[in-house]
């Protein structure tokens, strides 16, 4: 609608300040012509907009104008009270400055608005954490997040997957990224990006030096590179396997991440076994299969039955003997 888009157009340069017409018209998905007619628009009905021509022009409104409208609709103001998973805020110290906005923004709600607003709060609720995933350490991400809005260079002792003793690193941050409820610094290291796992940061430090950033790049670019790095990583061995039909859910849920595509029936349609590969880094992987028993047998490589073999006779020489205490 008309008087949605001149809101946000409103409400976009009340934010902003001089913003390109081009960026304008990506943003609300209209031409730039229209941008152009909405901000006629705008100054008739007594906002004081303007145009600046050239280069590095754009659209703004005069210096000092504010207005209070917040132009919510029903569905914007329900998607407030369904903000972020829970223990977001509370990593970053924002429960009781989230508890407060909500209440602000509540009492600025038009009047029959409120009523869906207070009920979505209470019957939605966001919980971030897989089923069987373990409970996860406390994260303090505090020091990381000043770094972030203060434009400062961080000192970094952080331990790798698989390591004991912490390296020390001095980082360029981006920003921060919770992703399924983990918390990500997304930062350069002597020019390249990196992903620093925020729960295994063993230090963090401040330094006084101003964060060195390469021109132009921004946090959500980054964490699309590097997301794509970890998602299109090629795994180092395939592991051929098929599933009964009864444990597909579990199996699905427990090693969605290592999959190559989607299970495939074995023979004919419905019957009992599907196949499936996963991509995995090494065929020692294939441990994690012996939680199905003989609901999931991997098919290839012969390296990774022989793992499952050797394991399979440990369990079976610890518990085999009738009797032992």
């Amino acid at each position: 609608m008309k008087s949605d888009r001149l809101l946000s157009i409103l409400l976009l340069l009340q934010t902003r300040g001089l913003v390109p017409a081009s960026e304008l018209a990506e943003r609300l998905e209209v031409s730039v012509r229209t941008i152009y007619r909405d901000i006629e628009a705008l100054a008739a009905s007594g906002v004081p907009v303007y145009a600046e021509r050239g280069r590095h022009g754009g659209i703004a409104l005069l210096p000092g104008f504010r207005t209070d409208v917040t132009g919510l609709t029903a569905d914007e103001a329900r998607a407030l009270f369904v903000l972020a998973a829970e223990g977001t805020h509370a990593a970053l110290g924002l429960d009781a400055a989230l508890g407060s906005a909500l209440r602000k923004v509540m009492a600025a709600l038009p009047e029959p608005h409120r009523p869906a607003a207070e009920l979505t709060s209470r019957r939605i609720l966001v919980d971030p954490v897989r089923w069987m995933s373990g409970p996860r350490p406390a994260v303090d991400v505090a020091e990381l997040h000043d770094a972030v809005l203060t434009d400062r260079r961080l000192r970094l002792g952080y331990r790798h997957s698989g390591t004991s003793d912490p390296r020390t690193y001095t980082v360029d941050p981006y920003g921060l990224v919770v992703k399924a409820g983990v918390w990500y610094l997304v930062a350069d290291r002597d020019g390249v990006p990196r992903l620093f796992r925020a729960d295994r940061v063993r230090r963090a430090g401040l330094l006084d030096a101003p964060v060195e950033r390469r021109p132009g790049v921004e946090l959500a670019d980054l964490w699309d590179e590097l997301r794509r790095q970890v998602e299109e990583r090629p795994g180092r061995v395939r592991l051929r396997v098929r599933v009964r039909r009864s444990r597909l859910d579990l199996f699905l849920r427990l090693n969605a991440g290592w999959l190559t595509g989607e299970p495939r029936p074995e023979g004919r349609a419905g019957g009992e076994w599907l196949r499936a590969e996963l991509a995995v880094d090494s065929v020692e992987h294939a441990r994690s299969l012996l939680s199905f028993g003989p609901n999931v047998e991997v098919l290839s490589p012969p390296e990774a039955r022989d793992v499952l073999a050797r394991h399979a006779a440990a369990v079976v020489a610890l518990y085999g003997a009738a009797g032992t205490p």
